[in-house]
């Protein structure tokens, strides 16, 4: 198992995770969840006893952000398809299925995205593991049709369940 908090594809024990210093473990959370506040946080509450202490730690924690740092983690992620670090690297390989499209759907993805982009100031967000192309596309058109408030709900819902996702990745115990 490498050692550092960078690697690409991380997996962790909850024990190296509690012994780890503060900075290196705000680190392994931030590649979760960008929200430095949110990492700060988790890293104050170690030791924990458990991966589904930590995940649940980690929910609430989620939950209780204000809209500022929200908006910095969902600013992390990059367009479906996009290039970037370890959240690009985790975005490619939860978007597996859906980059497997033709290139009808996904131009029809590219233009969804702008639009959306157009719409709502930010890219489009949504846990896209397991997901076609198709399911995205269709996705991504109905929430177009959102009010404001409706949809800043619903991508908060998305990168929550891309939060939880990540954290299971991001520890061996927490993997079934």
């Amino acid at each position: 198992m490498p050692t550092g908090p960078e690697r690409e594809a991380p997996m962790w024990t909850l024990g190296a995770f509690n012994a780890m210093d503060a900075a290196d473990a705000a680190r392994v959370l931030t590649a979760c969840c960008a929200s430095r506040a949110w990492a700060e946080k988790l890293v104050s509450g170690r030791p924990y006893a458990s991966t589904a202490a930590l995940k649940a730690a980690a929910l609430a924690g989620f939950d209780a952000l204000e809209a500022s740092e929200l908006a910095v983690a969902h600013a992390a992620h990059p367009k479906i398809g996009g290039p970037g670090g370890t959240e690009a690297t985790w975005s490619r390989d939860e978007q597996s299925r859906a980059m497997t499209a033709g290139e009808k759907v996904q131009a029809a993805l590219a233009e969804a995205n702008a639009a959306y982009e157009r719409r709502f100031g930010k890219v489009f967000l949504i846990c896209a593991t397991g997901l076609t192309g198709e399911q995205i596309l269709a996705e991504a058109q109905r929430r177009l049709g959102n009010d404001d408030a409706t949809e800043y709900a619903e991508s908060v819902a998305e990168l929550r369940k891309i939060v939880a996702l990540r954290l299971d990745k991001s520890f061996e115990e927490a993997r079934p």
